[in-house]
């Protein structure tokens, strides 16, 4: 049996290694390195791109963020209204699952073997579904007649190696099972449990009441070394600590696990005692460096700080240094704030991590510096730098703001070029502490404890809210954390909650034009070899300013896939436009304006008429205000 599932792992492997005809994973590769092989589609041709078909979810929650797959002539999409098998070449549906509330970015394959057909693996509240690609319906040979139940939800897609699924929840734990049984196999958890050696960062037993500290964004696992790298949620309340004194390990922590054992391998932690809503969700994208005529596997993770950490991935050492820099201490009551925080040395933060007064926007219009000035003088606020600490009734200006920075998408790598490219936002948030009142807001619930299920408000949807409560119980939609084992487990109170006084952006809301002055969007691209910025090029357009010649960029969510066509292709920004960019230089080649912004990650493969396309979900929305649609679209070449 050991030996089927191998070689089926390793016909599916070789897809996503060699020819890549298809697209097998979220990432492309178990390693979301969002990199096609595929060039019929390049720098030379890629301004003839037109629309192939396009295709109606009726999805139209403002979370359609799904990445869709393409195995063996079939397209997989994911969508809060069920899961759609569709015909690649023409978006035609050849079934649907119904299904609500589903893994919001995409689902996981599964190939099978010899015995067991090919699967799809979606989470739909607290179920995780196993779905056989050929009828589409429920494999009722897994689990309970088709499904696990998971105890809380399923933000992002589980990760797959051989025949072992691991799934990041919106509990503070991680789980593996049997992709063929539904057997449960191991759980790791994410708040450090006595006898584990980062115990001890959890100051006055805060572990056992706890919440937060969880995995709503991707995984990404090493096949040929059998680990699984795991981006960690923060701990507890966004904004404010008190009720979790100490490092709090593994919250906003980059985990290796062992997938055989469910054993740690190392872990790096990003954030100290996170009060700023830092959180980790983008998928660990792994990748090879040439240091010194010797190639070292590593991986890299991009971070709502606007950080790009890299490491060895099997020792977690810094590629390219890393130190611990003294940051200001809050001054809240009780607070204990860590007197360092971590700084890769390489490359220096991709966007922007302070404000000056000097620095407000004084170019782009009168009307604007006008408004943020005014905003500057009434909120008495004050020039920040990283990691300035919220403060009790008196607002401050944060960079980057909760919504990063980076976010979710992550990075792509090119491995031809040897370049990872992300997009990143210069936006700020601002707002201050309160004291909680007698039945006001609170922070995130859950038990970190034994067992660590879901758990009261434990689940965690993803990007920050607009301001109110420091703590949420999930997204809209109906997506957050289920009831699960641990529901009338004790649960931290914060005695503070985050207020935003007008919006929770610093910016100017009509127009959505930050409080900064530009870029506030950008595609950067860095050297895998030497850490270092190779390009970095304005992304996004408001067209009333761009008229006028001013480029901006744009907030954006959602990120890029890289073709060896020497192509990047990205959507994310709250333009609507999906772009194609040259991977050497970031110049734009073309461009096509979509009737919702896509903040998804595209895909591409070859169809069975012997064209590439290039297919991505736009569905707007999200905590980006934009403007809703429910369309999966495909493009090729005339």
């Amino acid at each position: 049996m050991k030996r089927i599932v191998l070689a089926a792992w390793l016909v599916i492997g070789s897809v996503a290694a060699g020819a890549q005809q298809e697209w097998v994973h979220v990432g492309q590769d178990p390693g979301h390195t969002k990199y096609s092989t595929l060039d019929q589609i390049n720098v030379d041709n890629v301004q003839t791109l037109q629309r192939a078909w396009t295709f109606h979810t009726g999805d139209k929650t403002g979370f359609f963020e799904s990445t869709p797959l393409v195995v063996s002539d079939v397209m997989y999409v994911s969508a809060q209204n069920g899961v759609f098998a569709l015909d690649p070449a023409t978006g035609a549906q050849r079934w649907k699952f119904e299904t609500l509330g589903n893994t919001r970015r995409g689902l996981a394959y599964w190939p099978g073997d010899a015995r067991v057909s090919p699967r799809l693996f979606v989470g739909s509240g607290t179920r995780l579904l196993a779905i056989d690609t050929k009828t589409g319906k429920l494999a009722l040979e897994f689990g309970e007649g088709g499904f696990v139940e998971m105890g809380s939800a399923m933000q992002s897609p589980p990760s797959i190696y051989k025949d072992v699924l691991i799934a990041p929840q919106t509990s503070p734990v991680i789980r593996a099972w049997n992709a063929r049984t539904g057997a449960a196999l191991w759980t790791f958890h994410l708040v450090a449990q006595p006898g584990d050696p980062n115990h001890k960062t959890w100051e006055n037993d805060a572990w056992k009441t706890i919440g937060g500290t969880n995995t709503w964004g991707f995984l990404s696992a090493d096949i040929e070394r059998g680990i699984v790298y795991i981006p960690v949620s923060i701990a507890g309340s966004d904004y404010v600590g008190v009720e979790r004194p100490g490092d709090n390990l593994y919250g906003t922590s980059l985990v290796a696990v062992d997938i055989a054992t469910g054993q740690r391998k190392w872990h790096q932690q990003f954030v100290h005692h996170d009060i700023w809503d830092f959180d980790l969700a983008a998928a660990p994208t792994l990748f090879d460096a040439v240091k010194d005529g010797k190639t070292i596997p590593g991986v890299a993770e991009v971070t709502k700080m606007g950080m790009l950490f890299m490491f060895d991935r099997v020792t977690g050492e810094p590629l390219f240094g890393m130190e611990e820099r003294p940051v200001p201490q809050s001054s809240v009551p009780g607070e204990k704030t860590s007197p360092t925080q971590p700084f890769p040395l390489k490359p220096p933060p991709l966007s922007r991590i302070s404000l000056k007064k000097t620095e407000l926007p004084s170019s782009i219009s009168p009307e604007l510096a006008s408004y943020c000035a005014g905003l500057w003088e009434k909120y008495k606020l004050e020039d920040t730098v990283p990691y300035t600490p919220w403060r009790l009734n008196q607002d401050i200006v944060m960079f980057p703001g909760a919504v990063g920075g980076g976010n979710w998408q992550g990075v792509a790598y090119n491995r031809k070029l040897g370049l990872i490219i992300t997009n990143v936002m210069n936006a700020g948030q601002w707002g201050h502490l309160e004291e909680v009142k007698p039945g006001e807001g609170r922070g995130r619930g859950g038990s970190g404890g034994p067992g660590g299920r879901g758990g009261r408000g434990g689940g965690r949807g993803g990007d920050a809210s607009a301001g109110g409560a420091g703590g949420r119980g999930g997204p809209p939609g109906g997506l957050g954390g289920g009831r699960g084992a641990d529901d009338n487990a004790p649960s931290a109170r914060s005695p503070y909650r985050k207020v935003t006084p007008e919006g929770g952006r610093f910016w100017e809301p009509d127009h959505r034009y930050p409080c900064n002055e530009p870029p506030w969007g950008e595609l950067i691209a860095v050297s895998a070899n030497t850490g270092d910025i190779v390009w970095r090029v304005p992304l996004g357009i408001f067209e009333e300013l761009d008229k006028k010649g001013i480029k901006t960029g744009t907030a954006s969510l959602g990120g890029a896939m890289t073709t060896a066509g020497n192509l990047v292709f990205i959507g994310a920004t709250i333009d609507g436009y999906f772009r194609a960019l040259d991977a050497r230089s970031g110049k734009e080649l073309w461009a096509t304006k979509l009737d919702a912004p896509a903040h998804s990650i595209p895909s591409t493969y070859m169809g069975k008429d012997g064209k590439q396309y290039v297919v991505i979900a736009a569905g707007g929305g999200g905590f980006l205000r934009s403007p809703l649609s429910d369309e999966v679209i495909a493009f090729r070449l005339p």
